[in-house]
């Protein structure tokens, strides 16, 4: 076994763990964190796709950023164990129903997916490079992409006049 493949089976091995540790976390805190080595390891296997790019955009974006806004969010609620509502049965069977649904879904989709063989002489060197990522984006999908920044633009336009206040609401 060649030491890339050893490696995808301990990164996957790792996510799969830090990912179920998120759910089965019961401090809130600690599961954004296990959230954080998700993130992690799922830019090693950007990586290995040679989707550099894509990993540290990943690993700045979603591991830095916006899990940076979680941790202060859930520090900012201070979530107390006494102000937690029980859960009755009928929700946990719910849960477990929809859950196992879920499950019997991916797996009868997993089952019907083919996944081709790696075939060398057709093997690309260059694919998840930014040059290749950037001139896909703005060749073949610069309208959804010109879209999207608008939809930006116009969300945090919109954010700010949501929090301009007016000149008689000033009380500090």
């Amino acid at each position: 076994m060649t030491s890339a493949i050893s490696f995808f089976y301990f990164l996957s091995s790792l996510t799969v763990l830090s990912a179920l540790m998120v759910i089965l976390s019961k401090n809130p805190i600690h599961s954004v964190l296990y959230l954080i080595l998700t993130f992690f390891t799922l830019s090693g296997h950007y990586i290995l796709l040679n989707a550099q790019f894509l990993a540290a955009v990943n690993i700045i974006v979603y591991a830095g950023a916006i899990m940076v806004l979680f941790l202060f969010v859930i520090m900012f609620l201070n979530m107390k164990q006494d102000h937690e509502e029980s859960k009755t049965n009928l929700t946990k069977v719910a849960a477990a129903i929809v859950g196992g649904t879920v499950f019997v879904i991916l797996f009868g989709a997993y089952r019907k997916s083919v996944i081709p063989g790696y075939d060398p002489t057709t093997f690309d060197s260059q694919v998840g490079m930014i040059e290749n990522l950037g001139a896909l984006l703005f060749r073949d999908y610069l309208l959804p992409f010109e879209l999207a920044s608008i939809l930006l633009l116009v969300a945090m336009v919109g954010a700010v006049m949501l929090g301009k206040r007016e000149v008689g609401e000033r009380h500090f």
